[in-house]
C-alpha cells in the first residue's frame, strides 16, 4: 500500500467522520435539547441554584481539609 493510498484513505474517514458529527448536531432529535442547552446560560434562577451548590460544595471541601 503505497503512501498516496493511505492519505486518501485517512481523507475519506476524516470527512466521513465529519459529515457524522455535523449529521448528529443538526438531527431533528437533538434540536430540542441543543435549544435548552443554550439557554441554560441565559436562566438566572438555575444559574443561582448552581452556584449556591459550588459554593457549598466548596465550603465542605474547605471544612474536610481543616478537619484534617
Amino acid at each position: 500500500m503505497s503512501l498516496a493510498t493511505l492519505h486518501s484513505i485517512a481523507t475519506v474517514a476524516a470527512f466521513t467522520a465529519f459529515l457524522a458529527i455535523v449529521w448528529w448536531a443538526y438531527s431533528p432529535r437533538n434540536r430540542k435539547r441543543f435549544e435548552e442547552d443554550a439557554k441554560l446560560a441565559l436562566d438566572d434562577d438555575l444559574n443561582d441554584e448552581k452556584v449556591a451548590d459550588v459554593t457549598d460544595l466548596s465550603d465542605a471541601s474547605r471544612r474536610d481539609k481543616d478537619n484534617k
